[in-house]
């Protein structure tokens, strides 16, 4: 934990020197652009919070030949995210969905995360993986990663879509996605 402690921080340092400048007598402050501002819309050490609506689809349900709309889930979901670089960052969520037993929280899951900001577009599709804890039905652990695409027409708002497949241990695996809004800092 310490380390990575260390390594936040020296990466941290890094950026913000990346973006101060030292003015001299002789040489003359530059203005900042609005494309600049467009370019580090995604940036080093961002920390950012989601909330999401989510849509579970059981993966029995393609094994059946078809649909079965009685095993279609819906609910919410929330999580923040850590970027140590522009490109890669850690984060967590949780979700709860409709169902039977409903729980306050259903599954916890944390997740390596690979991001690529496509120009000063505001668009960055992004690529993750990882494990968690599923508390609903049969307790027990999941694994798996999934895909996504992150819109920010402002530097500190965005929205986003993704999908991941979860495969559980103790239960039948199964993909759910999500729609929603994040807010970075």
């Amino acid at each position: 934990m310490l380390s990575l402690v260390m390594v936040t921080g020296i990466a941290c340092s890094v950026h913000a020197q990346d973006y101060t400048s030292t003015t001299t007598t002789d040489q003359p402050r530059q203005e900042k652009s609005d494309s600049d501002d467009r370019a580090d819309i995604y940036h080093a050490c961002e920390f950012s919070f989601d909330g999401s609506a989510v849509g579970v689809l059981h993966s029995y349900d393609f094994n059946n030949g078809g649909l079965n709309r009685h095993n279609y889930k819906f609910g919410g979901d929330a999580g923040a995210s850590f970027f140590f670089t522009k490109y890669i960052g850690i984060g967590g969520d949780a979700y709860t969905v409709t169902g039977d037993n409903p729980t306050f929280v259903d599954t916890l899951t944390g997740n390596l995360i690979f991001r690529v900001p496509i120009g000063d577009t505001g668009l960055a599709p992004y690529i993750f993986g990882g494990a968690g804890y599923k508390f609903e039905d049969i307790d027990g652990i999941v694994g798996g990663g999934g895909v996504g695409l992150e819109f920010r027409p402002v530097k500190h708002f965005g929205f986003f879509i993704d999908a991941r497949y979860l495969a559980s241990v103790k239960t039948p695996d199964y993909g759910f996605a999500r729609a929603g809004v994040r807010i970075s800092f």
